[in-house]
């Protein structure tokens, strides 16, 4: 059975720093690296962050400590004539638009006004159940990320999917979504509709805090398709990942990592994410199917490398084979060495020379 190709998103987020070109400069370098789609966040600062949030050590380490959190991330907001602007140019260049909505209001730009084929929850929305149900009701298919999640709050969080594809009440309890998720109907629209990603929230992720087993957990308590959004440093864990079944890979990029800005540091530029499509290709490739059988290119090899029964000296006709005077060599041409003790004890039929094949007359 041929393996689906990966889906790799290219993530922009908000390394664009508030600029429109360059955001179109982030758009073309995705296209050009091969990714399947561009992701960018879609946010009203004042409905997602307060005035009294603190910076995470990352962001405070990138960018300017005098700003807030607030203040930081409104100067990277981007407007609803930026966005149709920028998937208007993800059309020219032959990559699908993708964005992550923050806040309600951001829901139903990207839905209502700018047609988005799917959603992307991310990991500090998973316990934001008004988000999750608005998003649902939009009967989008969603990709979820699940960084800083326990195998509970996943749950949790699918089971308000659930209720918003299946349910058109509002929800009277937390009790409501669990029944829902154990639902027949609720199984159902999530295999059709859901996809998660494995996540480690923490820029760059160390290496020791990546868990790729946690792949195969969620994949084997949900039952959905499972992929990863990595946070490390290079692009050997979103290459490992796709070795070990990841369906999606989502991988910040930006255009020079020493740009000011929460997230460039953490990111790939041009060359390495070119490198990881490239490297990702090439292992879905080598994955092939489940069949152990010759490949076609090493078909041409088998009598080169294999060996053939052949005479160990010279052989009078009428004389007895023997572990003597037989012995395998290449080439593979002739009689396979499994017959060996099949030959012993038999008697020549003809003159052999020495390296000679014995004729397979004989098997």
């Amino acid at each position: 059975m041929e393996r689906q190709r990966t889906f790799i998103i290219a993530e922009a987020g908000v390394n664009h720093n508030g600029s429109v070109e360059m955001a179109k400069q982030l758009i073309l370098t995705a296209a050009k690296a091969g990714a399947d789609a561009v992701k960018f966040q879609t946010f009203k600062s004042e409905k997602v962050i307060s005035k009294y949030a603190e910076k995470a050590d990352y962001q405070k380490q990138t960018t300017q400590n005098d700003e807030s959190q607030l203040e930081m991330v409104k100067k990277l907001e981007l407007s609803e004539a930026d966005h149709q602007e920028l998937k208007r140019y993800c059309e020219d260049c032959n990559i699908q638009f993708l964005s992550t909505p923050f806040d309600l209001e951001s829901v139903d730009l990207l839905v209502d006004k700018m047609n988005v084929p799917l959603l992307k929850i991310p990991s500090g929305e998973i316990t934001n159940a008004p988000l999750l149900l608005k998003i649902a009701k939009t009967r989008l298919p969603v990709i979820l990320s699940t960084g800083m999640s326990t195998l509970g709050e996943v749950e949790q969080a699918l089971g308000v999917l659930a209720y918003g594809y299946t349910q058109v009440d509002i929800p009277g309890s937390i009790q409501e979504f669990r029944e829902t998720f154990l639902s027949e109907a609720g199984q159902l629209v999530l295999n059709k509709k859901v996809r998660l990603l494995h996540c480690t929230t923490e820029y760059p992720t160390p290496y020791e805090d990546v868990n790729l087993h946690a792949m195969d957990t969620l994949s084997h308590a949900f039952g959905l398709p499972v992929g990863l959004s990595d946070h490390t440093e290079g692009i050997t864990i979103p290459i490992a990942a796709v070795a070990r079944g990841a369906k999606i890979i989502e991988k910040h990029f930006t255009l020079d990592k020493d740009l000011p800005g929460p997230d460039h540091k953490a990111s790939l530029n041009p060359d390495e994410l070119f490198t990881m499509i490239q490297g990702i290709r090439q292992v879905e490739m080598a994955l092939g199917s489940s069949v152990k059988s010759p490949a076609p290119s090493e078909v041409k090899n088998i009598a080169i490398a294999r060996k053939s029964l052949v005479a160990a000296c010279e052989i009078r006709c009428g004389e007895i084979f023997t572990i003597d005077n037989i012995t395998a060599k290449r080439p593979g041409k002739g009689i396979s060495p499994m017959y060996y003790w099949s030959l012993l004890g038999k008697k020549a039929d003809r003159n052999y020379k020495e390296d000679e094949s014995i004729d397979a007359n004989w098997i």
